[in-house]
């Protein structure tokens, strides 16, 4: 059985624009979905993330159509996600996609709006993926991040009221990945669904209503960011304290020191007993936050114990 999520988020309660029921899909000797549950909600931003080979690619083709599965069932609008009709609701940004070289920025937008019956306005669409001033440009003279928007641009111009995002932000820098948070923010404020596959598990945290965790074709967990983080036992305790450093890395409760600028880090599987102990030792203990697993973290927990659970 699937986990499920005790208290499903509010999208959960939302319609259901695209799922996959008991998918299976195998590549030889190598199961890619092993009769995996997924369903996308309107008006969420859906991140599903898991380490290379966990199942997500596969999972994305099956609902944008690209491929079939060998058995269970995927639905896109209420329809088999191959045929044409139910595709044109969505709009697909894929690590994989190039175009041709010889078409400027401009032109590429506008020859992928006419698709759509109602597109966005190629000024808004080239504004939205910031290439208001690369529109002019070539394709074929664009740096990777560039080209990257340009895909972006092209899966949003049609308006589709569901995005499919295969890692977003990779080979843009660090103030190109804030402007596209804000995007996605925006878009998903006007009622867009969006499904986002990332390695950037801050980027998962900063913009994901719920999280779908995979590893072997499988789910491993299926919650809000702060639930997933909730899952896997475990937090860090901030303070500054005048207990030497070499002390509290020596009690059974602190999992991992770090002191950083003064400030002591505190990984703890049993936070109440470490705090007990702590303020017993030093009664001036000051600026003490408590605080849950970074996602990062959680995401390796979870992975590790379904791993040992599997080899048990």
């Amino acid at each position: 059985m699937q986990p499920k999520a005790k208290n499903p988020p509010a999208a959960a309660r939302r319609p259901v624009l695209a799922r996959l029921e008991g998918a299976c899909k195998r590549y030889g000797a190598v199961t890619a979905l092993d009769r995996l549950d997924l369903a996308v909600h309107a008006g969420e931003v859906l991140a599903v993330l898991g380490a290379n080979g966990a199942g997500k690619t596969t999972a994305l083709g099956l609902l944008t159509g690209r491929i079939g599965p060998d058995a269970g069932r995927a639905e896109l609008f209420g329809r088999d996600p191959r045929e044409p009709v139910a595709r044109r609701g969505i709009g697909v940004m894929l690590q994989d996609g190039d175009l041709p070289d010889t078409l400027r920025v401009h032109e590429h937008v506008r020859l992928f709006s006419s698709y759509y019956p109602a597109p966005r306005h190629v000024d808004d669409t080239l504004a939205l993926a910031g290439l208001t001033e690369l529109a002019g440009r070539s394709y074929a003279a664009l740096s990777g991040g560039q080209k990257r928007r340009v895909q972006f641009a092209l899966a949003i111009c049609g308006r589709p009221p569901l995005l499919f995002i295969d890692e977003p932000t990779v080979g843009l820098d660090v103030e190109a990945r804030r402007a596209f948070w804000e995007v996605i923010r925006r878009l998903r404020a006007e009622g867009t669904a969006i499904v986002l596959t990332t390695h950037y598990l801050e980027e998962a945290d900063a913009l994901a209503d719920r999280i779908v965790l995979m590893a072997a074709g499988r789910v491993l967990a299926d919650d809000t960011p702060a639930r997933i983080k909730g899952l896997a036992a475990g937090k860090r305790v901030h303070a500054r304290s005048r207990v030497p450093a070499a002390t509290v890395s020596g009690w059974p409760e602190a999992d991992a020191v770090q002191l950083r600028e003064g400030r002591f880090e505190v990984a703890t599987a049993q936070p109440e007993a470490l705090l007990r102990r702590w303020l017993a030792a030093d009664d001036r203990l000051q600026d003490l936050e408590v605080r849950p697993l970074p996602l990062e973290d959680a995401v390796l927990a979870l992975t590790a114990r379904k791993t040992l659970e599997n080899a048990a």
